[in-house]
């Protein structure tokens, strides 16, 4: 994967249309707490895409929504193919910055390759050992997945695992791919408390994507 490491502002134009419409899907729920109206609260970001996805930044808002009915006023964050929590850089880079400081064993010689503190991939690669295989995520993931990722492993074996599951049948796939793959997998890490995340996700994607990548997410 070192050899072709960039995503195309194509592919960031795409997701970002995609979290408009998850964004709009969730609204038509309604409020979780009342079931109350949900309106737009979108507000700005500044995501860094560092070497592998710096088309990401021109893609700067983050759809949220918040309940219309007084008394209430809770915020619903949809989930996001593009972001990954709070964290400053992209979900994409989280991803991979993190895998190919794992497939160069070292994180300062990922940190040169991916421009991205060092500092900053070893705290991704504690999250990934520590934090990530304790989600709600993960465990779908190991049910979805058969055989799983190796936990001791991550994010490398997802990585590596979904880029078998699109080669298989000889099609072409590329980081990108794996990457968009990968978002729909890891969405309930990108919305607090919202049950049923994934399942957002799959649907717009089935319907928007191209169908040799929809078909391998059924």
């Amino acid at each position: 994967m070192l050899h072709d490491l960039r995503l195309g502002v194509e592919l960031f134009a795409w997701l970002f249309d995609m979290d408009r419409q998850i964004a709009r899907w969730v609204a038509g729920l309604g409020c979780r707490f009342c079931a109350g109206p949900l309106h737009q609260s979108n507000y700005r970001r500044k995501p860094r895409g560092a070497q592998v996805a710096d088309a990401a930044e021109a893609f700067e808002l983050r759809y949220s929504l918040c309940c219309g009915r007084e008394g209430c006023r809770r915020r619903t964050l949809p989930p996001s193919l593009r972001f990954l929590g709070r964290r400053v850089y992209v979900e994409a880079v989280v991803l991979v910055a993190t895998v190919v400081s794992l497939l160069l064993g070292s994180v300062k010689a990922a940190s040169k390759v991916m421009v991205v503190p060092a500092r900053t991939l070893k705290r991704w690669g504690a999250w990934w050992a520590e934090s990530f295989p304790q989600s709600r995520a993960w465990h779908e993931i190991r049910s979805r997945l058969v055989p799983s990722p190796e936990q001791w492993l991550l994010p490398r074996s997802l990585y590596e695992r979904l880029d078998q599951e699109l080669s298989r049948g000889g099609s072409a796939r590329s980081p990108g791919d794996v990457c968009v793959m990968a978002a729909q997998l890891l969405a309930p890490c990108t919305t607090p408390g919202l049950p049923d995340a994934s399942r957002f996700v799959r649907e717009a994607l089935r319907k928007s994507m191209p169908p040799r990548v929809a078909q391998k997410m059924a």
